[in-house]
């Protein structure tokens, strides 16, 4: 299977912690995650922050005063998929911890799951939308060697 061209900015804010994430998210393993997730060449950037910029830009982008795992810029879906991925380190690493699987395979879920938000997919527009998104998840996931993170939920 050809996988779709991708032209990857991978960045780290700096805060506490830094290289724990740095080791879980080296460059080849987050093309490799999203460029499985792709239907069409992608040019995204990919940045790792701390809690008080991702509740920044959740609340300012989503009204929503909390940070979360993943936020999904989305500038353009064809002929290019052109987007930003914002990943909040501390979220993802307490959420890694609570379902018991490394910091790794968590980053690789949300950064599929962000790379299907930047091609229109989205889970919050009813239960048949959720599934396919969750189905399409468990697949690219598979391809990857990561266990269906849905399962047991």
């Amino acid at each position: 299977m050809a996988l779709p061209e991708l032209s990857l900015s991978l960045q780290f804010a700096r805060f506490d912690g830094v290289a724990r994430h740095r080791a879980a998210l080296p460059r080849h393993r987050v093309a490799r995650c999203i460029r499985y997730a792709l239907a069409l060449p992608g040019e995204l950037a990919v940045r790792i922050v701390d809690a008080d910029e991702g509740r920044r830009l959740n609340r300012e982008f989503r009204g929503k005063d909390y940070a979360t795992n993943v936020l999904t810029f989305d500038y353009a879906a064809s002929p290019v998929v052109m987007a930003d991925l914002v990943l909040c380190a501390p979220v993802v690493a307490r959420e890694a911890k609570e379902l018991r699987v490394t910091l790794a395979a968590h980053y690789a879920h949300l950064l599929v799951h962000g790379t299907l938000h930047a091609q229109g997919w989205d889970h919050e527009t009813g239960e048949a939308d959720a599934q396919a998104m969750e189905a399409r998840e468990t697949a690219i996931l598979a391809g990857l060697g990561i266990a269906d993170p849905y399962r047991g939920r």
